[in-house]
């Protein structure tokens, strides 16, 4: 779970990163200040809320099995639960990308983020 976690992470990120070339030129600063908004583990539980009631039961017992899986570590400005729901959504998205679901990905993160 770990490992999709750590794929997942990068398409989330990804998917953050476009939306935020997206919205407008910015600068440098001001693109990875609105990135981190985003990508952090508090906005990814928030995003985990939304997008959990959507997932089919085979979404959802990546997602569980995520939240479940056990990191070395918890950040200081995190939860552990709010790190748990985040790992959940990255194993997720690793997932969805690795089986070629690139396209579902996408639309969990607009409905996680409808910014």
């Amino acid at each position: 779970m770990l490992a999709l976690a750590h794929v997942g992470d990068a398409v989330y990120e990804l998917f953050a990163r476009t939306c935020v070339c997206n919205a407008g030129a910015f600068t440098n600063n001001e693109m990875h200040r609105r990135t981190v908004a985003v990508v952090s583990a508090e906005a990814m539980s928030r995003a985990a809320a939304l997008i959990e009631p959507e997932l089919t039961d085979e979404e959802h017992n990546i997602y569980r099995r995520g939240r479940n899986a056990n990191p070395n570590s918890v950040p200081k400005h995190a939860s552990a639960g709010q790190y748990g729901a985040a790992t959940a959504l990255e194993a997720l998205f690793g997932w969805l990308y690795l089986t070629g679901n690139v396209d579902r990905a996408r639309a969990l993160f607009l409905i996680g983020n409808p910014d």
